[in-house]
This record gives structure tokens, sequence and C-alpha cells, in this order.
């Protein structure tokens, strides 16, 4: 072919993957309106490598997930090789040495004290392996900075380029959720000022008010995470899940599982929260706001883009999963290009509209961030995880837990008393019960709470705090088959000290 009949070829192939991408946009918006098993389209499964998916990344969180689940697998058969001798002379002794080398858990001889008329709890011991189990993980500090770089760039300087300087992100409480920074939207924890679970991710609004203020404290006095005169945004990014395999049974319990009821109320939160503070702090106390779905069956997210005006709808978004396979064959800047195209055609703007720029940008960092998992669920799992439900391994109770992150690891429901919770508890409780009790194993609570050491007296204010839950849920789930652990940590907002563990009263 000759050259200048080539080039026509290769623009008139250009200009039609640019329209499709412009219509994808547009089409999803209409299809996403729809019922999820009505677009639960096929799978495509590749072997190939999208060149926007960071292989190094999904790595480095393979290895920590077989690390993590190895070490819950590795209970059970502990327990029960341990379980025939527990009558033999000396077995406590033995049983807490073989705890300590094969589970790296340090629990007393006195835990393993058995007679024949009082035979071990072994559910009992399984559920305090599980959250001694957690909190070991937890101490062992994973490196969550995997994708801190993006095109070389840090996270912090992308989002400050983009009018953003921090993140406020609310998941729901469901354990499928529980890699939702890491992994699925695999956003560094530099950039992330607060994360806190809800039920159906129905957020406290006072609370996330509160969040801003704090944030914007540190801008005024200490110029941190930047100086108070820089035109940026605090950002508020509310996440709710549904399942393409089984929309009718699988999705959010919180909203029987209807993923426009689930979408919508998140909507209504955010929309609130923005209300809430532009009239406590006047109009020029702007906020940004981002509604992003899950997939949990895939990993793949829809992220509702801000149109012109910064309103998003339900029944307007972007798939991950659907960018993926239309970009899966371009060279790197030809696919972030075509995710720009379809950001804009989403937002309804051109492409190079100035005033919607930095919320674009972010909206196509998530997608092109997300590409990894996609890949990475293709790869391992055929495009989809083998079981659509829950599996997770505990509750947990008080402030969030995000130094350990893995699918279905745990359910985590964020309050400072039982009564302001008990919605979101119910629901984790009756999530555990489900795959814990036919098996007779006890469920599995942590009650996690965080001090200040800078501030006097807020660690007895954490204890007194933590015993008060860990009593609260004793008494309102008396049924027994719940084993109750109260643990608090330190730290100064950055780095955190060693888990201390309050003894169990409860």
């Amino acid at each position: 072919m000759r050259p200048q009949a080539l080039y026509e070829a290769r623009r008139s192939g250009a200009a039609a993957r640019r329209l499709r991408l412009e219509r994808l946009g547009r089409d999803w918006g209409n299809a996403a309106a729809a019922p999820a098993a009505d677009r639960a389209s096929p799978v495509t499964v590749t072997g190939g490598h999208h060149l926007l998916a960071d292989n190094a990344v999904s790595a480095a969180l393979r290895r920590r997930a077989e690390e993590i689940d190895a070490a819950f697998a590795a209970i059970e058969p502990v327990l029960r090789a341990l379980a025939p001798l527990q009558f033999e002379p000396g077995f406590p002794e033995l049983a807490a040495r073989r705890v300590s080398s094969e589970l790296r858990l340090e629990m007393p001889e006195s835990a393993f004290a058995a007679r024949w008329n009082a035979p071990l709890d072994l559910s009992t011991l399984h559920a305090r392996c599980v959250v001694g189990t957690f909190c070991r993980l937890i101490e062992r500090a994973f490196d969550r900075g995997l994708a801190e770089l993006s095109e070389g760039e840090s996270a912090e300087a992308l989002i400050r380029r983009w009018g953003f300087h921090a993140l406020d992100i609310t998941p729901c409480a469901d354990g499928r959720l529980s890699g939702v920074i890491d992994n699925i939207l695999r956003i560094p924890p530099t950039v992330v000022a607060y994360r806190q679970s809800y039920a159906g991710a129905n957020f406290d609004v006072s609370d996330s008010v509160r969040h801003w203020e704090s944030v914007e404290l540190g801008r005024c006095r200490a110029a941190h995470p930047n100086p108070a005169d820089e035109p940026t945004r605090f950002m508020k990014i509310g996440v709710y899940h549904f399942s393409s395999a089984d929309p009718a049974h699988e999705g959010c319990a919180a909203h029987g599982s209807d993923e426009k009821r689930a979408a919508g109320s998140l909507l209504k939160r955010l929309e609130q929260f923005e209300a809430a503070v532009r009239k406590l702090h006047g109009a020029g106390a702007g906020v940004a706001t981002l509604l992003i779905g899950v997939d949990t069956d895939t990993d793949a997210i829809h992220v509702h883009v801000p149109d012109g005006a910064g309103r998003m709808e339900v029944g307007r978004a972007l798939c991950s999963r659907v960018l993926y396979d239309e970009t899966a064959g371009m060279a790197r800047e030809e696919a972030k290009e075509a995710i720009r195209t379809a950001v804009a055609a989403m937002a309804g703007v051109a492409a190079d509209d100035p005033t919607t720029e930095g919320m674009r940008w972010f909206c196509g960092y998530v997608l092109k961030n997300n590409f990894g998992q996609v890949e990475a669920v293709r790869r391992h799992h055929g495009g989809r995880y083998p079981e659509a439900g829950h599996g997770e391994k505990l509750i947990v109770v008080g402030d969030a837990v995000d130094d350990v992150q893995l699918r279905n690891l745990a359910y985590q429901a964020q309050m400072r008393t039982v009564e302001e919770g008990d919605a979101d508890l119910d629901v984790g409780v009756k999530v555990l019960r489900h795959h814990l009790a036919p098996r007779g194993l006890k469920l599995p609570v942590l009650v996690h709470c965080r001090y200040d050491e800078r501030v006097p007296g807020s660690a007895a204010a954490a204890a007194v705090q933590a015993r008060r839950l860990q009593s609260a849920i004793a008494r309102r789930y008396p049924e027994g088959d719940l084993y109750i652990a109260a643990v608090l940590r330190a730290g100064d907002g950055s780095a955190l000290t060693p888990i201390e563990t309050l003894e169990c009263d409860a």
C-alpha cells in the first residue's frame, strides 16, 4: 500500500474507534438503567495483556493475597491435629508451642487446658485464632504504596494537578469490598484522608462534614496536605456494589440486592454532604463528589461521571470492563486518549473542556487503575470469581482497618456505639452466621478502637469505648455464638504502633 493510502486507512480506523468510544459513553449510560442481569454480557477472557494494566502491581497484590489466604487456611488443620491429643499429659504446653510455631500466634497454655468432662471449646479457639491472625497480618505492615506512582508521577501530585487535595472514601461494609482501595481502585493511602464502611454505604453526613472540616483546618493551620489558598477541593467518593452473576440475590444485602436502589441511596447521601458543607461554610467551601459501583463478581467498576454542572445520575456510568475490551489492542497513548474521549462523552462535554478537566482526568485515572484488577480476575479466575457470595473471616467493629485488604476478608462496620450502628452490625452477623454456623464455628468479632497518644486521656477513653462496644455486642446477641475481642491502636494519624489487646470480659 502506498504511504498516502496507508495514512488514510489509519486515519479512518482511528476516527471509527473514536466514534465508537463516544457512542460507548452514551450507549452505556442508557443501558446502565437496566437491571444488571440484562446487561451482564459474557466476560471476555483473553490471554493477552492490556498495556495500561500494571502487571507489577497485580503480581505483588497476588503474592499478598496468597500470603493472607495461607495464614487463615492454616488454622483449621492445626486445630484438627491438636483436638485428638487434648487429654494427653503435657498437652497445653504442646498446643501452645505448635500454635506459636505453625500459626505464629502467642497464646497462654491455659487456653488449651482440657479435662475429660470439660473438653476444649474448639469453636472459640478457632475464632480466637482468626482474630489473632488478622491482628498479626495488620502488624505485618504490608506495602500499601504499590500504586503510588502513575506514569512516573506521585498520586499526590496527580490529584493536586487535577484540582483535589484529599479523598474520603466510603464503601459498603460488605466483605467483598474489603480490597476496594488497594485492589479495585488501586489508590495509594497517601491521598486517602478517611475511609469508613457502612451497610449499603449509607454514611453519616455529619461525620463526613467533620472529616472535611478536619482536613481544611490542617490546610489553614499547617498547610497540610497543601496550603488553604491553593484552589483544590476535598473529594468524597461513595462506593456501592452489585452482582452481575446473580443480581437478585448476591447484590447489596442492605438494599435488598437492588442495584438501582443502592446507587440512588448513596447518590442522595453524596448530594446531602455537598449541600451541608455549602450551607455550613458558604458557597466558596466547595467539595467534589463521585459515585462508583463495583461488580463483586468481576471487580470491574462503574464510574458515574459528573456532567458539566457536576451532576451525576444513577443511569449514567462508564464500565471499566467494557472500556478494557474496547482499548485492549491499542498502544498506551492511544488507549489513554480513548479513555479520555469516552469520559468526556459520558460527561457530555468536549474532550478539551477546561471546567471539567480535573474530574474527568480523575475518572480516567480510576478506570485505568481498575484495568489491572479486571485483567487479574480474568487471568486467575476465568473472568469471574468462582464464589459470588460472602466468605468473610470476621467482623470488624469500631474504627476502620485498612492495613490488610483482600476480597471477602472482613465485614467492617464503623461505629462509636452499637445503638449507632445496630443495622450495620445485624447485617454483618447475619452474613457470617450464614456460612459459619453450619460448620459449628463461632463468629469472630474484633472491636478496634484508635486513640491519639498526643491527647491526654485519649487511650483511657478509647479503652472505655472498646469495652462498652464489646459488652453491648454480647448483650445484643445473647445466643452465645460470637467471640468478641477488643484491641486498641495508638497513632498520630500516620504511623501506627503495635496492637494492644484488651482482656475479653464480654
